[in-house]
């Protein structure tokens, strides 16, 4: 009959139970998508803060702002009194430079005070090598420098800055044994 109500075997109003129990189902739910949506939310900002940090740090360190305060004792190669030495090298179709510091990685930023004498060489037998930093060379004399596994090239830091530079490396009486070029770094300190 309209307007009666139904009451279960304990006495309590069954439609008024039913409705309470929507009213807090969906109350439960309101809950769970705000909480969902800040959680996304959340992850969304700190997802833009990462790729703009990202977007922020260039992959060469002449590009910061101050590439020398990337140098300390661990990879600065050597001193007034001793020469740097650079093993350039052929690996596969790469060409590697390392300097002569302990634990040093190919290819990585090394760091020459002014002044300081560079020996480039390679520890391999039949190979040749060059470097070359375009119209901008660090070093006297200024060309490019080209030496190989018998031939070291001796050169004279002299321009301080933050300087790029490309390796190649080829292995003699090879038709196809040019090795692709390598962009590395070095900053001479004053």
């Amino acid at each position: 009959m309209p307007g009666s109500s139904r009451t279960s075997s304990n006495g309590s109003d069954v439609g008024a139970v039913a409705g309470e129990r929507v009213a807090m189902t969906m109350k439960v739910q309101q809950q769970s998508n705000t909480w969902s949506m800040s959680l996304f939310l959340s992850c969304v900002i700190l997802l833009c803060c990462a790729v703009a940090q990202a977007q922020k740090k260039s992959k060469y360190a002449c590009e910061e702002e101050r590439p020398e305060s990337m140098c300390n004792a661990a990879n600065t190669c050597g001193s007034a009194s001793s020469p740097c030495r650079v093993d350039v090298t052929r690996s596969g179709d790469s060409a590697n430079a390392k300097p002569g510091i302990p634990n040093a990685e190919n290819n990585q930023l090394f760091c020459i005070k002014a002044g300081t004498t560079v020996v480039w060489k390679s520890s391999n037998k039949n190979n040749g090598f060059t470097v070359s930093f375009g119209t901008d060379s660090p070093f006297d004399p200024d060309s490019p420098i080209m030496g190989g596994g018998k031939k070291q090239v001796t050169t004279k830091a002299s321009t301080p800055g933050c300087y790029k530079y490309d390796v190649g490396a080829f292995r003699s009486g090879t038709v196809y044994g040019m090795s692709g070029g390598t962009k590395s770094e070095l900053v001479i300190l004053p």
